[in-house]
């Protein structure tokens, strides 16, 4: 396997990091991280389909660790902004054809660009869509928890103490290894003037609750969507509801037979994505859509 590779690009006038696994020639699969998160929370997912031939594009969204922050936030935290960047990425990168890997908000992405709504040439590009632990509606509760954490991001002495609030505010992520903790602190970690450390992502990326409150009520955009479907729920998630997943057996792809619905447990909002139990579900559904 090749080693991964950091990259930046411009998109849309902003300066985007994304991260390259694997085969240059291999089927590709982009994995998109959750709403205060990195790249480098793909890396285990990154190196599984790597190892057996895929090339993994694993970006920084705008706001979020190597990646330019906005200096327009009301208008560019939002799902429409990060879906004309994954245009722009696939554009400058020549993809034709992806298998989506989302968590959380990298799945609210993905509905946004495999129904094909507000970026018509994403559509087409799209082979597969895996939702790890989002839905086309989100219970508000969890996006308040969410909020209280994520738009005021504490700081701290050392990166120990820094750690110690990760393990505390993402338990619900399930196992992970010290040298997963420690890696997931490491890469999700900026020091501030005064020497303090803190998330590595800018706390005006929540402004998208504010500014565009309906944006992750996405039935418009996964009613369009065509392709397999595969979601992960964390069996204790508070953000999707088991009365959100009746619906979406309902309609779009659920009504049309291209819905898998797998609950994980041990994990809430969201499953790592880090542990054998919960690649291999993934891998087999990404080998069974095929190109």
């Amino acid at each position: 396997m090749n080693a991964p590779t950091s990259n930046y690009l411009q998109i849309a006038g902003r300066e985007i990091h994304w991260m390259d696994w694997g085969e240059q020639g291999g089927p590709v699969v982009i994995a998109w991280h959750g709403l205060a998160r990195t790249a480098r929370d793909m890396d285990e997912l990154a190196a599984n389909f790597a190892e057996r031939g895929f090339r993994v594009i694993c970006p920084d969204t705008i706001g979020r660790g190597l990646s330019q922050w906005s200096p327009m936030p009301d208008d560019e935290y939002q799902l429409s902004f990060y879906a004309r960047l994954a245009t722009g990425l696939c554009d400058a990168l020549s993809l034709e054809r992806v298998h989506w890997v989302g968590t959380s908000m990298g799945g609210a992405i993905g509905m946004v660009c495999a129904g094909g709504l507000l970026e018509p040439r994403m559509k087409p590009r799209i082979a597969s869509l895996v939702l790890n632990d989002t839905a086309p509606q989100i219970a508000q509760a969890a996006v308040e928890r969410i909020r209280s954490y994520a738009g005021q991001p504490p700081a701290f002495d050392t990166v120990a103490e820094l750690e110690a609030f990760f393990r505390t505010v993402y338990r619900p992520y399930g196992w992970l290894s010290d040298a997963q903790w420690r890696r997931l602190t490491e890469t999700s970690t900026r020091r501030l003037p005064d020497g303090r450390v803190t998330p590595h992502y800018d706390p005006a990326m929540v402004r998208q609750f504010v500014a565009h409150p309906e944006d992750y009520l996405l039935w418009s955009h996964y009613d369009a969507i065509e392709v397999p479907v595969l979601c992960l729920r964390g069996a204790e998630s508070d953000l999707v509801l088991p009365a959100t997943l009746d619906e979406m057996r309902r309609r779009g792809p659920g009504a049309a037979g291209r819905l898998e619905i797998i609950e994980v447990p041990g994990c809430g909002h969201a499953p790592a994505l880090n542990v054998p139990e919960h690649l291999a579900p993934i891998e087999a559904f990404v080998r069974a859509a095929g190109t």
